[in-house]
């Protein structure tokens, strides 16, 4: 048996292999329709050619995307911040805001241990902008402290992932 993390080119690759499988699929499914309210195959055909080129050129873009940060981190000299600010530039590019800061924007962010009314930051919100969802909720810690602001568990290294 092949374990989970076996690549199969063959399965997972081939467009022909796919687009036979969701054509049979979704064939299916339209036929429990009542005729008046079928597409036609050409339609259906159509419609699933472009989704499943769309994903290819998905996964390429990732798969390029990944080799760019692999890349980035593999560079001499490499410092965790520039290999951090590479990182943010890249989720930028790909239109992800990354925010260290619930300024104005704590739905973004859990709270996940303390007491008192100040926040440190544990971990960044990460925020599709293409369509508004939330990708990973922040973190927060409370603090107990006299001047209830929000602090960085990074020392206030970055700004909402931009400037970088």
């Amino acid at each position: 048996m092949d374990s989970p993390r076996t690549y199969r080119p063959e399965e997972l690759l081939s467009p022909p292999m796919l687009l036979s499988r969701f054509t049979e699929r979704a064939t299916d499914l339209l036929n429990a329709l009542p005729e008046e309210g079928q597409p036609t195959q050409a339609a259906v055909t159509a419609a699933l050619r472009q989704a499943v080129l769309e994903a290819f050129r998905s996964r390429e873009e990732y798969v390029a995307r990944m080799v760019e940060i692999d890349l980035l981190a593999g560079a001499p000299n490499q410092s965790a911040n520039s290999l951090r600010k590479g990182i943010r530039t890249a989720l930028l590019d790909q239109g992800v805001r990354c925010v260290d800061a619930p300024d104005g924007e704590r739905e973004l962010f859990v709270v996940v241990e303390g007491d008192g009314d100040a926040f440190e930051v544990l971990r960044p919100a990460y925020v599709d902008q293409a369509t508004g969802k939330l990708v990973l909720s922040g973190q927060l810690r409370r603090l107990t402290g006299a001047d209830g602001g929000d602090h960085s568990a990074e020392d206030d290294e970055a700004t909402n992932g931009e400037g970088m």
